[in-house]
């Protein structure tokens, strides 16, 4: 290990909850619950006020409005949340060019690789500095933690929420570590945790007192050695700029079983072309399709298929995922499809296009007849979710505070005005359009890329992701 808290581990305070608190001056200060509000939706993340009533991210829905009714549920904004983590990432390149980005709102940082800290002043003045580049360019506060490994760096960003910064001096991990929970180490879940505790084994010191032999007889050889390692504070992991992706994949939760079984296929094939847009957005083909279907009685069938060679061909994803289908019981009605590909490489091999039943299938990314999957016939409601952002001809840009039975009710602000005034309106209102979210410090550049659609639902389908 190293001789210096070097290495850095920023985890954004409640990204996603704080987000649309920074860019609604009427939530500041009041509980927010992000996620998906149907029936089956699951808390992505809230913030800290809503938190003191229990709720907590990947739990239920319904079972947070039960503890906190009086809290603002809104819709996750995929595209604006990718758009302000890309500007911290940003932020956190300019100090190494060795970063490990774990999620939208997470990474760490090997500081001596970038010159920018050798020892405990000098890293604690670059995570001061970084805490401080982070509010001015976002508006947001992030937890900073600073040790000699990896495992050590993120127990004390942990410690230093929210808004605040821990240093571990080498030297006093294992008289920091000793007392804490065995579930404080990487790798130690429930099932572990509990195992661990009917063994007699609850803090980190007794992990170590119990030896390495015992814990190998206890949860095996890999976890075992591992495990004793990291009770010794022993972490030698580096930090690794480019995680290869392993897979591309995406899945829908329904509000609602789906019994159709054209139905069924046409979610799939929906799922498939998202798929392989995710999969040409990264520059990757993959090999190996996988349908995940979810039934009625939760039961989750894991099917899949490899091809001769890589393929992004949206034709071949699709007709693969159906054939797979046809191997799935269906009859009791499903509540979660996903389609993803892995083995992935970045090349293509193109006779895999004969592969496909018909290569003429047009449309394989024609966006129309993805919403006539999604959207029944007859006359088209315009859709409003919950925290979007809306502008309307008179009174300027808003977000929707909630929409039904014809009616959307609009809240007037902006990120850096008092809070707004409430006013209703009728959901198919020609004043009333969708909008670009606006920069969450005043005179900052645009976020790109971040308004409502497609982007905005791959992260609401990301159950039980926490954004810390």
């Amino acid at each position: 290990m190293r001789t210096a808290p070097t290495i850095l581990h920023l985890d954004m305070d409640a990204f996603f909850a704080s987000v649309e608190q920074a860019s609604k001056p009427s939530l500041r200060g009041k509980a927010v619950v992000v996620g998906g509000l149907g029936p089956r939706g699951v808390v992505a993340t809230c913030s800290y006020e809503a938190r003191v009533f229990g709720v907590h991210s990947a739990m239920p829905m319904a079972q947070a409005r039960r503890l906190a009714p009086n809290a603002a549920y809104l819709v996750p904004r995929g595209g604006l949340y990718r758009a302000i983590s890309e500007q911290v990432m940003g932020l956190l390149r300019a100090l190494s060019p060795l970063v490990e980005p774990l999620s939208l709102d997470e990474a760490f940082v090997d500081l001596e690789a970038g010159g920018a800290a050798w020892d405990g002043h000098s890293a604690r003045l670059a995570g001061e500095r970084l805490r401080a580049d982070i509010r001015a360019v976002t508006g947001l506060t992030g937890s900073v933690g600073l040790a000699a490994s990896k495992m050590l760096a993120k127990i004390a960003s942990e410690q230093a929420k929210p808004d605040g910064l821990v240093l571990i001096p080498p030297g006093t991990e294992r008289a920091l570590l000793g007392p804490m929970s065995v579930r404080t180490l990487p790798g130690v879940g429930p099932a572990t945790g509990d195992h661990l505790r009917r063994a007699g084994i609850h803090t980190v010191e007794e992990l170590a007192e119990a030896g390495e032999d015992e814990l190998v007889r206890l949860l095996g050889k890999a976890h075992g050695h591992a495990l004793y390692a990291m009770a010794l504070a022993r972490d030698e992991r580096p930090v690794v700029a480019e995680r290869e992706a392993k897979s591309v994949s995406v899945e829908d939760t329904y509000d609602v079983d789906i019994h159709d079984r054209l139905r069924i296929g046409l979610e799939v094939q929906r799922l498939a072309d998202r798929c392989v847009r995710r999969l040409r957005g990264a520059g990757l083909s993959g090999r190996t399709i996988v349908l995940k279907v979810r039934r009625y009685d939760f039961s989750t069938l894991t099917r899949s298929e490899t091809l001769r060679g890589p393929t992004d061909d949206p034709a071949v994803v699709r007709e693969a995922a159906l054939r797979l289908l046809d191997a799935v019981d269906t009859t009791g009605g499903v509540r979660l499809l996903g389609v993803g590909v892995s083995g992935l490489a970045d090349f293509t091999q193109e006779d895999l296009f004969a592969q496909a039943a018909g290569e003429e299938v047009a449309g394989a990314e024609d966006e129309t007849a993805e919403q006539a999957v999604r959207e029944p016939a007859g006359p088209a409601e315009r859709r409003w979710s919950p925290g979007h952002d809306v502008r309307h001809a008179e009174y300027g840009h808003g977000w929707v505070q909630g929409s039904g039975l014809g009616r959307v009710t609009v809240r007037f602000e902006t990120p850096w005005s008092e809070p707004g005034r409430v006013r209703t309106f009728r959901t198919d209102d020609p004043d009333l359009e969708r909008a670009e979210p606006l920069p969450l410090v005043e005179g900052a550049e645009g976020v790109t890329g971040a308004a409502g659609g497609s982007e905005v639902s791959e992260v609401s389908e990301v159950r039980g992701a926490s954004a810390g």
